[in-house]
């Protein structure tokens, strides 16, 4: 089997249990937790065919998501704690602040 192949079931593996977290989980953290697994996986993905297929353009799209991973990060922290604040809880399930 080639490290190709190999890589690309890690891939699907990463993507899988993103997903699965997702679906899954209550905490807000262990939420983002699995939005990050997903974007590493969508990352690793643009790498593996950027470089099958010789393509420089996937390595910047693989950049890009890392950066708009730290700043999904970086907001959904600031909203964990906004709600940990007002609503002391940070169960997704159980906060009513953002319904309309």
């Amino acid at each position: 089997m080639s490290v190709f192949r190999l890589l690309l079931l890690l891939n699907c593996a990463l993507f899988s249990l993103g997903v699965y977290g997702m679906l899954t989980r209550r905490h807000a953290i262990g939420l983002l937790l699995a939005i990050e697994l997903i974007l590493n996986a969508a990352a690793l993905n643009f790498v593996l065919f950027g470089r099958l297929f010789g393509q420089a353009q996937a390595q910047a799209f693989a950049l890009f998501i890392i950066a708009l991973a730290a700043c999904e990060a970086v907001v959904g922290l600031a909203i964990v704690m906004s709600l940990a604040r007002s609503a002391n809880t940070i169960l997704a399930d159980r906060v009513q602040l953002l319904k309309g």
